[in-house]
């Protein structure tokens, strides 16, 4: 045995009889990512779906802006802006139907909300008041997930449990770049293609993992080509092109209903806002960048589209504004005011049968706050 034999460089062929599972060839990506808008592809496109999609948009972008401005006035703790990538965002949304199921990562928000969730339960996590702010089963929507792709697996295991049961049910997590350098991600994309599950792996590409850079967190040709390792087919698209982040969607959804399992998409896309209200995106990306991107906007990008084919006029747009402005106001209002607070709903939602431990620090705490309650109705006295 030569010494490159010895240190595990010689890789023998296999027999002759060996064949590989999966052909690898329809699971592989596009070379460059689907678009729909600005291609012939958008005359296919149904114009009130653009329509539909361009209003969520606008209302998104609001949300974004009035969230963001929200944490400056100390009523948020913290938020996530997806600005920039409302049109993954809602596409997320909109392409499940209504017993499917949603798993939304912490940058998320938007999604939830375009799924029906009341705007401020969905900030209610991010307010620092709640464990979730809003209750998953009503509209099928997981908490949303702090801690980097622990939503994945999850995920998978809903969507598993539901084809077990014969439930017509798809599931559909949402992670960012980052998230798919966690085991997590490893893990759940390998138990769906094993088990076939009915789940659609989002990864919105937004080129940076806080700080680090896609550069740092793979040498893949792109994300979507991760899939091909799990055996699931891997599509890539123009992340900003919310028609084309809808078909691609709503297509995964279709085939993981039919029974042909799992699929990974990867949507092109840049967060303009920084990382979060805490973060200092000047320290890592120049403002030329930034700049390039906002001339890839979705909004601008679908506007465009549905005003070039006489879909929407200028009172359409301004209806679309002002429908944004009356949600942000609402948003305000309710924001602004104080959420009544009870101490002891932290041992609520914890266990369905407390623990002695829990029993005991909930008795702890009831006394302290009566001893409280009695010491200022004492000096009130």
């Amino acid at each position: 045995m030569t010494v490159m034999e010895q240190r595990g460089a010689y890789r023998p062929s296999p027999p002759p009889a060996w064949q590989p599972r999966t052909d690898p060839a329809p699971l592989l990506p596009d070379a460059e990512p689907y678009r729909v808008l600005g291609t012939e592809a958008a005359a296919k496109a149904d114009p009130e779906l653009l329509r539909r999609l361009y209003a969520q948009l606008v209302l998104g972008r609001r949300y974004n802006t009035q969230a963001t401005a929200l944490t400056k006035q100390g009523r948020l703790a913290v938020y996530p802006s997806s600005t920039g990538q409302e049109a993954c965002e809602v596409a997320a949304a909109l392409c499940l139907q209504e017993h499917d199921w949603l798993f939304p990562s912490y940058r998320d928000t938007l999604a939830v909300v375009a799924r029906g969730v009341d705007p401020v339960e969905a900030l209610t996590l991010l307010r620092g008041n709640w464990h979730t702010g809003y209750d998953p089963y009503e509209h099928r929507v997981a908490p949303l997930s702090t801690p980097l792709a622990t939503q994945l697996p999850h995920a998978v295991g809903l969507a598993h449990a539901a084809r077990l049961k014969g439930d017509d049910v798809v599931a559909l997590a949402m992670i960012g770049d980052g998230g798919t350098s966690e085991g997590d991600f490893h893990e759940a994309l390998n138990f769906a293609a094993v088990w076939q599950a009915p789940v659609v792996f989002l990864v919105q590409n937004n080129g940076f993992a806080i700080s680090v850079p896609l550069a740092k967190q793979t040498a893949a040709p792109s994300l979507a080509h991760k899939a091909v390792g799990y055996g699931m087919p891997g599509r890539l698209v123009d992340g900003n092109d919310a028609a084309a982040v809808h078909e691609v969607l709503g297509d995964a959804v279709r085939h993981a209903r039919a029974g042909g399992g799992p699929t990974l998409v990867e949507a092109v896309t840049y967060r303009i806002d920084a990382h979060t209200n805490a973060d200092d995106a000047t320290r890592y990306r120049g403002d030329a960048e930034v700049e390039a991107w906002r001339a890839h906007d979705p909004i601008q990008l679908l506007e465009r589209e549905l005003t070039e084919r006489g879909l929407i006029d200028e009172d359409g747009i301004a209806t679309a504004r002002e429908d944004a402005e009356a949600m942000a106001a609402r948003l305000r209002e309710r924001m602004n005011q104080d959420a009544p607070l009870d101490p002891m709903d932290l041992f609520a939602h914890v266990y369905a049968e407390p623990t002695p431990q829990l029993r005991e620090q909930q008795d702890r705490l009831r006394a302290e706050l009566q001893a409280e309650a009695e010491a200022e109705e004492g000096t009130a006295r």
